[in-house]
């Protein structure tokens, strides 16, 4: 099968054959036909990612969208031609999705949203779990409450909104002042961090109080100003990069709670990857459902064009890119 490998840290991609892979037992053979480009993807090739423990050289990529080729044994959840999404690959050692086909645990997958095409369904997997883990599995978001997101024209901040507010939360999101339609059209009220402190928005927007959940999507300073932000006694603030040091004293003289999110964990340990399949089959229905929808870079990327995909994921670019394989 056609492969892209990256050799050495921050090296170009390189097309190569590689022997089709063969599922065994609980595993399904999936045509891959978009695969989602993420920052973590870039620090992996930059070799600035030691979390994910993907050694170079290696066919990298964690998300993809595409077809049931095959199924080992033990599958029944999944059938030849069955159109599914997940995130498969790409690190600890495993095989990414950047080829023709990839082998993923079939409780690693689902089938995609029927209304998403393939490279819609493709930009989804990683930050939906990752908003979902923080946003319904550690803070249990619930109509009634009011829910900060900063970051929230980003690619799991845009999703941690569209969750929150489907679970009939008020929705609140730091952006910067270019991007507060974004966050609008989603449905949140833009905060323009720039602007006003945490301090200042918590006056303006929680009554003084702050917010009964906080999802950082930013990491260093932004938990820092997540802790100051968070109601007191019953709030909680949740990272997906809380991976610096931090004083705890804010958010201890606010009795409120902290939890942390590391969504490689299943894929590292082999544990909890069913859960990440039911995510992903909950999402889907919330997409078909017109709650829940992919923020997507408009510029295509065929599979000669990695480096330049890459370089456009690294530069910030708005919305998911995805490469079309």
């Amino acid at each position: 099968m056609r492969a892209f490998i990256v050799e050495r840290p921050e090296a170009a991609f390189m097309q190569v054959e590689l022997p089709r892979p063969v599922p065994l037992a609980g595993q399904v053979l999936v045509r891959v036909h978009a695969s989602g480009v993420n920052p973590l993807d870039t620090k992996i090739r930059a070799g600035k990612a030691p979390h994910a423990k993907q050694p170079l050289p290696a066919v990298l990529g964690l998300d993809m969208a595409g077809v049931v080729e095959e199924v080992g044994s033990g599958v029944t959840a999944f059938r030849p031609g069955d159109e599914v999404y997940g995130m498969v690959g790409g690190v600890g050692g495993l095989q990414g999705t950047l080829a023709e086909f990839v082998v993923a645990n079939a409780d690693l997958i689902a089938r995609k949203p029927k209304s998403l095409s393939m490279r819609e369904a493709a930009a989804l997997p990683l930050i939906t779990i990752t908003a979902w883990e923080g946003m319904v599995d550690r803070a249990k978001v619930h109509g009634g409450q009011k829910v900060l997101v900063h970051a929230g024209a980003g690619g799991v901040g845009h999703v941690a909104v569209q969750l929150a507010k489907a679970f009939g939360a008020e929705v609140f999101a730091t952006v910067s002042a270019e991007k507060r339609r974004v966050v609008e059209e989603f449905g949140a009220t833009a905060i323009d961090y720039r602007a006003v402190s945490a301090e200042q928005y918590v006056v303006q927007y929680a009554d003084g109080e702050g917010f009964d959940i906080v999802y950082d999507t930013v990491g260093g300073a932004t938990i820092d100003a997540s802790f100051v932000a968070v109601k007191r006694y019953s709030g909680h603030v949740v990272s997906c990069l809380g991976w610096s040091t931090h004083s705890l004293a804010p958010l201890s003289f606010r009795g409120a709670t902290y939890s942390g999110v590391f969504t490689l964990m299943p894929l590292l340990t082999g544990v909890g990857q069913a859960h990440h399949g039911e995510i992903l089959r909950e999402a889907a229905a919330l997409v078909d459902d017109g709650k829940l929808r992919p923020m997507m870079n408009e510029r295509p990327f065929a599979g000669t064009d990695l480096d330049a995909a890459h370089a456009l994921v690294e530069s910030g670019a708005l919305g998911k890119v995805v490469v079309d394989l």
